[in-house]
């Protein structure tokens, strides 16, 4: 592919994840592989069944109030995030932590819930990368929309997200 043409968004993106694709590469250098599936990847299960892979191999960006901060936990769309080891990785209790809400989500990320990539944010927040995503060579998050996903290392995740990996899976 040449300088040209990765620098050029399909004119069919939806202009969400064409941002995401347009930061992903200004910020990090990194020209994610967005898919696009009208019929939807809203849960774990429909993206897998979209994408022929395995349901674990979804890395699901779920946005939780910590305290008062914002926390992104990135986990496999196998697992759902216990809430008491997120607080313990963040230092936080386990009765600070709660699912955030879409407008905040929205304000202080830029992206609506379903399409919080892992990284690519507004703004710096903190990023916790289920560890057992670190079992898979590619994972699939979103790419700005509830629709579109990318193929990503979850190496890829922990350097451009800053994330820290932890065991935060029920």
């Amino acid at each position: 592919m040449n300088v040209l043409s990765a620098a050029v968004e399909p004119l069919d993106m939806h202009p969400r994840a064409a941002a995401f694709a347009r930061r992903a590469r200004e910020r990090y250098d990194f020209d994610p592989e967005v898919r696009e599936f009208p019929e939807g990847t809203k849960t774990a299960e429909a993206a897998a069944d979209a994408i022929g892979c395995e349901v674990a191999q979804i890395a699901s960006s779920l946005a939780f109030d910590a305290d008062g901060s914002l926390v992104v936990a990135v986990t496999s769309g196998a697992n759902r995030v216990d809430e008491a080891a997120l607080g313990d990785t963040v230092g936080v209790p386990e009765r600070a932590v709660s699912m955030a809400d879409a407008e905040r989500v929205r304000d202080d990320l830029g992206w609506s819930i379903g399409g919080v990539p892992p990284f690519c944010h507004d703004r710096a927040v903190p990023v916790v990368l289920d560890e057992t995503l670190q079992s898979f060579e590619t994972v699939w998050a979103a790419a700005g929309t509830p629709n579109a996903v990318f193929p990503v290392s979850p190496e890829t995740i922990l350097e451009y997200a800053d994330a820290e990996p932890a065991s935060i899976a029920e």
